[in-house]
């Protein structure tokens, strides 16, 4: 049977961006395969704002999710394997969903059991239909 967690995973991630809120995922940064700037890593775990207005490129697939992001203004290509993404909540009320209660942290065997070569990432037609909507500008000009 194929797992749940990547169809949770990204329905949490709609429901919290369409209702206009920031998605932050909670991701175990020592998992194998994971991808991120190691300086922002703290007790093996990194929090990062998955928002359309924060990142380019974003890519949700049943095996990783990835995307490309700003760590003190340099950019930084972001690989996640499915199951080294802990949990997802909106960072405005904290609603979201702790995945490893999903499947008791295990790992089913398969394709999941090995994160996918990042060689083999696609960002063209992959990418979610939400990369393509763009939101007005939250900022204002004061003079």
């Amino acid at each position: 049977m194929i797992p749940k967690r990547p169809y949770f995973f990204r329905a949490f991630y709609d429901w919290i961006t369409d209702n206009g809120l920031t998605p932050h995922l909670v991701v175990d940064a020592e998992f194998e395969g994971v991808d991120v700037p190691r300086a922002y890593v703290e007790n093996g775990k990194i929090i990062l704002n998955a928002s359309l207005d924060a990142v380019r490129g974003l890519v949700l697939e049943d095996e990783y999710v990835s995307f490309s992001a700003r760590f003190g203004g340099k950019p930084y290509d972001i690989y996640l394997p499915i199951y080294s993404i802990l949990g997802i909540y909106a960072m405005e009320n904290g609603e979201g969903i702790v995945l490893a209660e999903l499947d008791g942290g295990e790992i089913p065997p398969g394709p999941f059991a090995q994160p996918v070569s990042k060689d083999k990432v696609s960002t063209s037609s992959t990418a979610t239909k939400k990369t393509k909507k763009k939101r007005p500008s939250h900022l204002k000009v004061v003079k």
